[in-house]
């Protein structure tokens, strides 16, 4: 006779992987907020984008990309593509804040640090090729 089991998750999993959800949602609102802001064309957007001197289509760039990734980063198969895709976008967002708009740095390195921490956790989830 043969017998499967099926994996018993710790309180320590549990929690890890609601902490991993929690990360994905916050994620997801965050930038979902923004790209949505970016895409609307927001008086204080569109400003920020003219200071740094590339052109309104970088705003929009920015903007799909941060609501693609919002959506992706709650897909499953996606999270780990779109939380590495988003922390890409927050290292471009730190240097412009730094040497462009001479803004504070700490908001869009945070954003970066929890992208990795979800790319991170959710590592082992990402489909194989």
């Amino acid at each position: 006779m043969t017998s499967t089991s099926i994996p018993r998750t710790s309180a320590g999993g549990r929690a890890a992987t609601a902490a991993l959800w929690a990360g994905q949602a916050l994620l997801a609102a965050v930038f979902a907020g923004a790209g949505l802001a970016k895409l609307a064309g927001d008086p204080a957007m569109v400003e920020m984008f003219a200071d740094v001197g590339a052109g309104q289509w970088l705003r929009f760039l920015v903007g799909t990309c941060e609501v693609a990734g919002a959506v992706g980063v709650l897909v499953p198969r996606l999270a780990v593509a779109a939380a590495g895709g988003l922390a890409l976008l927050m290292v471009g967002a730190t240097v412009t804040n730094v040497a462009v708009l001479e803004a504070s740095p700490l908001p869009s390195a945070a954003l970066l640090v929890l992208a990795v921490l979800v790319a991170w956790g959710r590592r082992a989830a990402a489909p194989r090729s």
